[in-house]
C-alpha cells in the first residue's frame, strides 16, 4: 500500500501508542520538574555567564538572560500542548508526524541525535575535564594519554589531526556509567536525577546568598556598557549574548520524550516543563547578577568564571571546591537526561516502522528500550573518547532549533487542520506565540557557522538514504490495515 512522503500519522494511533503499557509510568510532575532542571542546568551557568559578560552584554547579562528564557518560553509552551494532547515518547518526532508528514517527521527524528546523542558525548568530555581538574587538586594526576581525545580538529573545516593520545577515558567510563543506568529503568535514572539536581541547585543557591555580600555597585555601573561595535555592548551585545546563552537552556524537551512513562501526562507533562524552565531562568538570572556584581564584566572571559569569582574574596575560598563539585554534578545529570531521552526517540521510530523492530525492544524486566538503550551508550562512548568538544559542540545546537521551529509551526498547523481535538493544555495566542517561537529559533539557526550547516547537510544526506532504503518501504503508515 502506497503512501505520501507527507502522510501524516493519525491523532488516534498516538493516542493509542500512548496507552500502551510497554513502558513503566512512574513519573510524577515533581519528577518531571527534577528531570528538566538536570537536563537544563549542566555546563552552560558555569560557562557561558563569564565570556557573554565580558564580550557582549556587560552587566546586562541579566537582561539577556530574560530574553534567551521568552525566547524557550514560547517553544516550551508549544511542547506543552504537544505533550500534554499527544503523551507518547517520540517528543518533536511525534509531535511533526501528526501534524507535518512522515517525511518531516523523519527529518525531524534523525537529526534529534544530534542534541540527544551527541549532548551526550560533548557533556562527557567536558565532565570528564572537570574530574580530571579536580583530581589534580587533589594530588591524583591522570596520564595525559587516557584523558584527551586522540583527535582534534585540523586547520581545515574536515580535518583530523591526531594528538598522540589514546582515549578520553574519563568520559568513555561515565558514559557507561550512566547508560547501565538508563538501562534498568526510568524510576532508578529519575531517583538519582533526583538526588544529583539537588545538589547542584544547592550549590548555585550557595553562590547567590553568599556572593550577593560580597557584590559592589560599582561593577553594575554602568548598567548596559555603551556600544562598540555589532554585538559587542550596548543594546546589540544584549541581543547577541542572548543568543549565545540560548543554549544554556537547552534540555527542556528532553522531558517530553519521558511523556509515555509519566502518570496523568496531561496534566504532568505542561507542568513539567514550564515550572523547570521557570526555575532555571530564575537561578540563571541570579548568577548573572551576583557575578557581574562581584567582579568587573570586562575581567571574566574564563571557562569558569564563578570559581573565578569566589577567589577573588578569600571568605568565599571554602566555597570554590564545591562549585567544581556543582559543575560536575550538574553535567552528570544533563549527561542523564539525553542518553534518557535519545533511545526513547528511536523506539518511537522503530514503532512506526522506520528503523528496524529490534530498535523498539523493551527490557521484560526493567520496562526501559533495551537495544535502544545500549546502542545509544556505545555511540555515545566512543564519540566521547576519540572526538574533542569544538567538533561535538557545534554539531548539539542545529539540531535543537531545528526541533523547536518545527514544534512551534506544528502546532498552528494542528490548530487549523484539527480544531476538534482535546487540549489539556492550550497556547493562548497562538498565532503570536508560535509565530515568535518558531522566528527566534530561526534567527539563533541562521546565526550559526556555516560549517555547521554543510555538516547538518551531510548528516541529513546520510538519514535521508536510510529512510530512502529502509523507512519509506517499512513505513506502518504503508502497510494493509488489519480488519
Amino acid at each position: 500500500m502506497a503512501h505520501s512522503l507527507f502522510s501524516t500519522k493519525p491523532i488516534t494511533e498516538l493516542h493509542e501508542a500512548g496507552s500502551a503499557d510497554e513502558l513503566n509510568r512512574v513519573l510524577d510532575a515533581r519528577a518531571l520538574v527534577l528531570l528538566g532542571i538536570g537536563a537544563i542546568i549542566g555546563t552552560g551557568i558555569f560557562v557561558l555567564t563569564g565570556t557573554a559578560a565580558a564580550n557582549h552584554a556587560g552587566p546586562a547579562l541579566v537582561l539577556s538572560f530574560v530574553i534567551a528564557g521568552i525566547g524557550c518560553a514560547f517553544a516550551g509552551l508549544c511542547y506543552a500542548e504537544f505533550a500534554a494532547m499527544i503523551p507518547v515518547s517520540g517528543s518533536a518526532y511525534s509531535y511533526s508526524y501528526a501534524t507535518l508528514g512522515e517525511f518531516v517527521a523523519w527529518f525531524v527524528g534523525w537529526n534529534l541525535i544530534l542534541e540527544y546523542l551527541f549532548a551526550g558525548a560533548t557533556i562527557a568530555v567536558g565532565w570528564s575535564g572537570y574530574v580530571v581538574s579536580l583530581a589534580d587538586q587533589i594530588g591524583l594526576h591522570m596520564p595525559d594519554v587516557l584523558t584527551n581525545a586522540p583527535f582534534t580538529k585540523g586547520e581545515g573545516h574536515w580535518e583530523l589531526v591526531r594528538t598522540g593520545a589514546l582515549v578520553n577515558l574519563p568520559a568513555v567510563l561515565i558514559v557507561c556509567v550512566i547508560t547501565a543506568l538508563s538501562y534498568i529503568g526510568i524510576q532508578q535514572s529519575s531517583r538519582f536525577n533526583g538526588v544529583v539536581v539537588a545538589i547542584k541547585v544547592t550549590v548555585i543557591v550557595l553562590f547567590i546568598g553568599f556572593g550577593a555580600w560580597y557584590v559592589q555597585g560599582a561593577n553594575w555601573d554602568p548598567f548596559i556598557p555603551p556600544n562598540e561595535g555589532p554585538g559587542r555592548y550596548g543594546m546589540s551585545g544584549v541581543v547577541t549574548a542572548a543568543g549565545i546563552i540560548f543554549f544554556a537552556y537547552i534540555g527542556f524537551d528532553a522531558v517530553s520524550t519521558a511523556a509515555q512513562e509519566t502518570r496523568n501526562p496531561q496534566r504532568n507533562m505542561p507542568i513539567g516543563i514550564l515550572v523547570s524552565l521557570a526555575v532555571c531562568t530564575v537561578l540563571y538570572i541570579g548568577v548573572a547578577a551576583v557575578l557581574t556584581g562581584m567582579v568587573p564584566y570586562q575581567e571574566l572571559n574564563t571557562p569558569a568564571p564563578v570559581a573565578m569569582a569566589l577567589d577573588r574574596y578569600p571568605g568565599l575560598s571554602w566555597l570554590a571546591g564545591w562549585v567544581k563539585m556543582g559543575a560536575i554534578a550538574g553535567m552528570t545529570s544533563t549527561m542523564l537526561v539525553m542518553l534518557l531521552g535519545q533511545p526513547r526517540i528511536f523506539y518511537s521510530m522503530a514503532k512506526d516502522g522506520l528503523l528496524p523492530p529490534v530498535f523498539g525492544k523493551v527490557h521484560p524486566k526493567f520496562k526501559s528500550p533495551s537495544f535502544s538503550t545500549l546502542l545509544t551508550g556505545v555511540l555515545a562512548a566512543a564519540i566521547a573518547g576519540a572526538l574533542p568538544v569544538t567538533i561535538l559542540g557545534e554539531l548539539v545546537s542545529i539540531g535543537t532549533l531545528l526541533a523547536f521551529i518545527v514544534v512551534c509551526i506544528g502546532v498552528l498547523v494542528l490548530r487549523h487542520t484539527r480544531p476538534d481535538l482535546k487540549r489539556p493544555f492550550r497556547v493562548r495566542l497562538p498565532w503570536l506565540v508560535c509565530t515568535l517561537g518558531a522566528l527566534i529559533c530561526t534567527y539563533m539557526m541562521i546565526s550559526l557557522p556555516k560549517d555547521t550547516w554543510v555538516r547538518l547537510l551531510v548528516w541529513t544526506f546520510f538519514g535521508m538514504l536510510i529512510y530512502a532504503f529502509y523507512g519509506w518501504k517499512h513505513s506502518a503508515l504503508g502497510r494493509p490495515r488489519q480488519g
